[in-house]
């Protein structure tokens, strides 16, 4: 396993610790970067114009297409240091 992939799973234990809860921007956001570094680019169909939790996120992850998951878990783990410094709510 390399180091970044470690970092990242551990980065996706500490979100779950956080003292507060993230906005629901920042949700999307932590959201969209978690399925873009585990997964890649968005895949399947798009949830129906009902399911707006499912549509919000499937576009937020969307909006990265094209972006390296390495890349990506990089930017995930940079947002949840700075939601535990207190740097982004």
């Amino acid at each position: 396993m390399s180091d970044l992939q470690a970092r990242f799973e551990q980065a996706t234990t500490d979100v779950k610790a956080l003292s507060e809860r993230p906005s629901n921007m920042t949700l999307l956001r932590l959201y969209a970067l978690y399925k873009q570094g585990s997964e890649g680019d968005a895949h399947g169909d798009k949830p129906g114009m009902t399911d707006f939790v499912g549509r919000y996120k499937f576009e937020a992850w969307e909006s990265l297409k094209g972006t390296a998951k390495d890349e990506a878990m990089q930017k995930y783990i940079d947002l949840v240091e700075e939601l535990r410094s207190g740097a982004v709510s």
